[in-house]
């Protein structure tokens, strides 16, 4: 924590500015604030020179009408010393909202900007998933720092998270929930529900529980609702229902949600006893989240934030670079070996590139199609080899198409010419790369499928190397293939 706290410190009177001088005319006008028009280049510029002019009641007068997400935007876009300004010039704005919206590398800076009692006033705005988002990014003793400034009413919800490992149901989940013993009638629930002050500000259903706070069944709202107050729970509730263990990964929490279309579900301890609840925003979170780490991973790309410092950027990147020099090397050493046949006939050499190029984007397409399978639970060991199947009989069709199309093109363009004219077309070339190019797409269908489920099974995530071994094997192979049935059939130009 630096001494930059007192700066960022959240006072709800400390930024807000006289109301006649809140929104001057020449400056600022409402239809800059219109939801289309926000967070444009000239709106953000003006912003910047506001705060490079220390004008914090021009500042605020800007920023004011933004919703909590579009100010989390802002502050994105600005650098790190400007968002320091920003968030000293619009202090009472800096709500819990805008801390849960920001992108996590831009909120870690800012928090460990604050003073402990700071960041224990901004947890204690947020639910509690969002607090423990907003903690577990801190340090061992600024996170212990932070949770002893907290309300210990706060404080036990959000070390019971912690507790959990990162990115299952237990950490994830929302603690706020409401729950109602099963002999009560709908009236008594309503009664309740109106009764009662201390209740989550946003719910979709009511959890109905038994004596030892198992849960038994739901109520929708809409059913309450619509239900005469005499009718006891149990006949209204819908027995039904999900339940999700707390130590569940969060990508099989969002597919339960996408498979039984879930707007909420429980969350149950080792005791099946209800200790939270998972709802459809934390799911799109996790859903755009995980498919995001998907496609970095397929890169090799690391997590691929713009906001990711430089140097964890950079040994993300840099080992599968290097990863990728060594299978490099695997295919210069094949083409090493052919180099009587090379130099015999150059034209090998232009083509050799085609081959190992159409390869492997076919295996890409392949290896995208099977660990999207994996990573949605289409693709199990039970239609294994079914899906095996199917990416042959496509790889077979498009290694065809392909192979007659390459064999005649080559076969006229590395003809003989007199002039204009074709005289004779070289079908032995044709021929050769036609079969060369079908082999290396039914090499790359195989690899796109195999790589990543030898990786699952060795409890590897596909999406991590996969690229990498499935690039390897379709240059390596095309060029052993190619040169192999050039010299197999005596090209020699």
């Amino acid at each position: 924590m630096t001494t930059e706290a007192e700066e960022l410190a959240i006072d709800p009177a400390a930024g807000r500015p006289d109301s006649e001088s809140a929104r001057p005319d020449d400056r600022i006008d409402d239809e800059r604030h219109d939801r289309e028009n926000r967070l444009k280049p000239e709106y953000v510029r003006t912003v910047r020179e506001a705060l490079a002019a220390d004008d914090r009641t021009t500042v605020y007068a800007l920023v004011e009408p933004l919703h909590p997400a579009d100010i989390a935007d802002l502050l994105e876009l600005l650098e790190p010393a400007e968002r320091n300004h920003l968030a000293a010039a619009i202090t009472d704005l800096m709500s819990g909202e805008v801390i849960a919206e920001l992108n996590d590398y831009v909120r870690e800076d800012m928090m460990e900007a604050l003073d402990a009692d700071t960041v224990a006033a901004i947890a204690e705005q947020l639910e509690t998933d969002d607090a423990v988002q907003l903690l577990e990014d801190l340090d061992g003793p600024e996170r212990q720092a932070v949770l002893d400034a907290l309300d210990p009413e706060d404080r036990h919800p959000i070390e019971s998270a912690l507790a959990y490992p990162e990115e299952t149901a237990g950490r994830l989940m929302n603690r706020e929930f409401v729950a109602v013993p099963v002999h009560l009638t709908v009236g008594d629930l309503i009664d309740f529900l109106r009764e009662q002050r201390d209740l989550p500000d946003e719910f979709y259903e009511v959890f109905v529980v038994d004596a030892a706070h198992h849960p038994v069944g739901t109520c929708q709202l809409s059913a309450i609702l619509r239900t005469p107050r005499a009718v006891p729970l149990a006949e209204v509730m819908k027995r039904d229902q999900t339940l999700i263990p707390v130590g569940m990964d969060q990508e099989e929490v969002a597919l339960m949600f996408q498979k039984y279309a879930l707007i909420s579900a429980a969350v149950v301890d080792e005791n099946g006893r209800l200790v939270g609840q998972m709802t459809v925003d934390d799911v799109l979170h996790i859903v755009s989240a995980e498919a995001q780490e998907d496609t970095m991973l397929l890169s090799g790309a690391g997590e691929g934030d713009i906001n990711e410092p430089i140097r964890d950027s950079y040994k993300a990147r840099v080992r599968w670079l290097l990863a990728n020099l060594l299978t490099a090397a695997v295919a210069s050493t094949v083409i090493s070996n052919f180099e009587d046949v090379i130099a015999a006939m150059v034209a090998l050499a232009v083509l050799m590139p085609i081959v190992a190029g159409i390869g492997g984007n076919a295996g890409t397409q392949t290896l995208a199609v099977t660990v999207r399978a994996l990573a949605t639970n289409q693709l199990t060991a039970s239609n294994t080899w079914r899906a095996v199947r199917r990416e042959m009989s496509i790889a077979i069709l498009n290694g065809g198409t392909v192979a007659v199309v390459i064999g005649l093109a080559v076969s006229v363009l590395f003809g003989t010419w007199d002039g204009w004219s074709l005289v004779e077309p070289n079908t032995s070339l044709g021929a050769v790369i036609a079969m060369a190019m079908m082999a290396n797409i039914l090499i790359a269908g195989f690899a796109g499928v195999f790589v990543p489920l030898t990786l699952e099974k060795m409890r590897i995530d596909p999406a991590i190397a996969s690229s990498i071994f499935v690039t390897m094997t379709t240059d390596s192979m095309g060029f052993l293939v190619f040169l192999g049935l050039a010299k197999a059939a005596g090209l020699t130009g």
